[in-house]
């Protein structure tokens, strides 16, 4: 991983109090979890910065951001990803000045629904890896409900263009609920993340799932060989009691905050939509999410938690609510690290950071260890 230390915390599962154990979806302590201190964050104002977003007439009148917004460096340019059903492509000196280019990005290919690239990853050998979150149409006749699937894509030009590689992550066949009460989806996987591990063996998936019953919704994760990024489909496998053994396309998934009530229901409450950097100044993982109220997915405010190991989906802290009183819709929480000589992006960042809320930051982030005062 990008400038990743191998050293890390010993593991930390910590749950403040019954409420947030039901929030989290919490079960009984796994043999992972250790009662330690935890690494806490420090919301602090900051002047307001905006992504340009996607489809933007002028940079005075920024577009929409819909999504997770991934970022990656070539050189001296940094590059970031908005998008709103279809993706669109920034660059500049660095965060504060995405002001070098702006276009539209272009697949090789039409599928049924929006394609939003949701996560990036630069190799080594210059291809820049992309993973999209796909909304097909018509699956419930006569409603404008859908079922989000993950797909993955490749690019040689940073970007601009995108050779799509197929469908990787989907929900088990006949788990449709076209009698759902959610405003948007009847099932289905997306609203995601990625990050590869410290020794690049696997790439793993941090995603919402809306099928089934609530203690089968909520932020699941699953994981492919690295190896496998330039033929990805059928190589991805879901995390299930206890095991990597369930097929990405098509297997069940344990989530490791499952939903408190379940999304199909007026009053669904639910954690989606993770975010997942390295903190280097941590050395742990930190995951920011949103908590949704309602049908309406009403945002109740921005969560975050931590973990020392990717490969041990049990040792994710309980989320520890850090933001709120943002609207209903102030969605998609994530970072953009700020040291450029250290090449940081969402998916690397350090002691500081800014934390943006739908293409929006008013925020920066202070990320202290767990010995350090306020």
């Amino acid at each position: 991983m990008e400038n990743m230390n191998a050293s890390l915390f010993p593991p930390r599962c910590l749950v403040d109090g019954l409420l947030l154990a039901l929030l989290a979806g919490c079960q009984s302590p796994s043999p992972d979890a250790v009662q330690v201190a935890k690494p806490r964050v420090v919301v602090e104002a900051a002047p307001p910065i905006h992504f340009r977003g996607a489809n933007s007439p002028r940079p005075s009148q920024p577009g929409d951001t819909d999504c997770n917004s991934p970022a990656h460096w070539d050189d001296a340019t940094f590059y970031v990803f908005n998008s709103a059903g279809h993706p669109w492509r920034s660059s500049g000196a660095n965060v504060f000045h995405l002001d070098k280019s702006y276009q539209r990005c272009e697949y090789d290919n039409t599928v049924n629904g929006g394609r939003w690239i949701e996560c990036t990853w630069k190799a080594d050998d210059g291809v820049l890896y992309g993973w999209y979150h796909n909304e097909p149409g018509g699956l419930c006749p006569g409603t404008p409900l859908t079922a989000p699937r993950i797909g993955a894509a490749r690019s040689t030009d940073n970007g601009a263009t995108w050779r799509d590689l197929g469908i990787v992550l989907e929900a088990p066949a006949g788990t449709l609920n076209c009698a759902t009460r959610n405003f948007y989806f009847a099932g289905g996987h997306g609203d995601f993340c990625i990050l590869v591990d410290g020794k690049r063996r696997y790439l793993y998936f941090f995603f919402s799932t809306y099928v089934g019953g609530a203690a089968d919704q909520g932020v699941a994760v699953a994981r492919m060989r690295f190896a496998d990024r330039e033929q990805p489909v059928g190589k991805v496998w879901k995390w299930h009691a206890g095991r990597w053994k369930e097929p990405g396309l098509g297997g069940r998934a344990t989530p490791i905050f499952a939903a408190a009530i379940d999304w199909h229901r007026a009053d669904a409450d639910a954690f989606w939509g993770p975010s997942v950097h390295w903190n280097s100044y941590l050395q742990q993982y930190v995951m920011l999410l949103n908590r949704a109220i309602d049908k309406d997915w009403t945002q109740e405010g921005v969560y975050v938690s931590y973990s020392d190991d990717l490969t041990r989906p049990g040792r994710w802290t309980g989320p520890a609510k850090i933001l709120g009183g943002l609207g209903k819709d102030r969605w998609y929480p994530q970072v953009i690290g700020l040291d450029t000589a250290k090449r940081e992006t969402d998916k690397l960042a350090g002691h500081l950071a800014r934390l943006f809320v739908r293409g929006e930051s008013r925020w920066q982030l202070r990320f202290l260890r767990p010995e350090e005062p306020e």
